[in-house]
């Protein structure tokens, strides 16, 4: 026997194989911060590239689907990996257990509340709502997560508190969380289980009563759920970014600011129409925030269209089409759009 045989033959200790299994992971940790650090450098050399003059319509439009689809795949991607991680260590039980074991609302109002301190748009929620499902949580309360994700998070409230003090900034959270809250529950009283597509519920979620799954065993669950969920959405991504861009390229900020002023009772509805075809996160909807206040924007019509924008987006409507049926989808932006006018009507009101 050579040394090499030798050496291979050796008992590997369990804990010296749990740390090698991290390996993996961590080297796609590393490699996920290089490349997401290194986006936006890449996509101002790709646009330097490009015979367009920087400045018009067209390139603004460019340069953000150039940006925006690559950055909104790895989101996706990184955050469907530690969620299938992460479900390994909760039964379906368990899960309905912490979310619905209450008496009824409770898991309405726990899902709302960690849709608010996890900091994803639209689209990188959808992944944790099949994740709810696949575990067994019932639909209402995923629905008052997916609407509290994007909706409310700390960056809004962050740029409320400095502007507007920290009334304002309470009040938005009371009402995002009271919109997330009535939404979930309002759909769970309807319990359209039957308007999801059934691929959703095919999706294995990881069972493991007694936790005693060891770490390669989670982490192939959560390459597992990168190639099942990631590569069904990634169509719908790259189309619904693509529409964003357009509008956020060809859309102007003064047309829209003229329309958005609080002597209108029509302007909220207005704003949230126009803000369902466009496409962001709350921290890249903020510098169209600031422009239309600048601009005599009503705050409460301006925040119910940066509400329309994160989380009642038509490109998100287009990534939810693979997981519900377009009945489903209606319900769904109907309860969120009463709650969204609501919240602007208060607003314009109060201030």
């Amino acid at each position: 026997m050579n040394w090499r045989d030798h050496v291979l033959s050796i008992p590997v200790p369990a804990e010296s194989a749990a740390w090698r299994a991290w390996l993996a992971p961590v080297l796609f940790v590393i490699a996920w911060v290089a490349l997401y650090s290194e986006l936006q450098p890449a996509t101002d050399a790709f646009m330097r590239q490009l015979p367009i003059a920087a400045g018009t319509h067209l390139w603004g439009a460019v340069s953000f689907f150039a940006f925006e689809v690559p950055k909104v795949l790895m989101l996706l991607a990184l955050i469907v990996f530690v969620v299938g991680v992460i479900q390994t260590f909760f039964t379906p039980e368990k899960t309905r257990a912490i979310l619905t074991g209450r008496r009824q609302g409770v898991g309405n109002a726990m899902a709302a509340s960690l849709g608010i301190v996890t900091p994803f748009c639209s689209c990188s929620a959808v992944p944790l709502f099949i994740g709810f499902l696949t575990a067994g949580v019932p639909l209402g309360v995923t629905f008052s997560f997916l609407v509290a994700a994007p909706m409310v998070n700390e960056v809004a409230l962050a740029l409320l508190l400095g502007m507007f003090g920290w009334k304002i900034a309470l009040l938005y959270l009371g009402l995002g969380l009271a919109v997330a809250f009535a939404a979930g529950l309002a759909i769970g009283r309807m319990n359209p289980v039957n308007l999801v597509e059934p691929w959703v519920f095919d999706i294995p979620a990881a069972s493991n009563a007694e936790g005693r799954l060891t770490w390669d065993a989670r982490f192939a669950q959560g390459w597992r759920h990168v190639r099942e969920i990631v590569l069904k959405v990634a169509p719908y991504i790259v189309a619904g970014v693509g529409v964003g861009a357009w509008i956020h390229g060809y859309v102007p900020q003064d047309f829209m600011a003229h329309l958005m002023g609080k002597g209108n009772w029509w302007s909220v509805p207005l704003a949230v129409l126009i803000g369902v075809p466009m496409y962001s996160n709350a921290a890249g909807i903020i510098p169209i925030v600031q422009a239309l206040l600048g601009k005599g924007a009503a705050l409460g019509t301006t925040l119910a269209f940066m509400m329309a924008v994160t989380a009642l987006s038509f490109p998100e409507f287009m990534i939810l089409k693979k997981v519900m049926k377009p009945r489903l989808i209606a319900l769904f932006a109907g309860v969120v759009t009463v709650g969204i006018i609501f919240v602007g009507y208060v607003f314009n009101l109060a201030m």
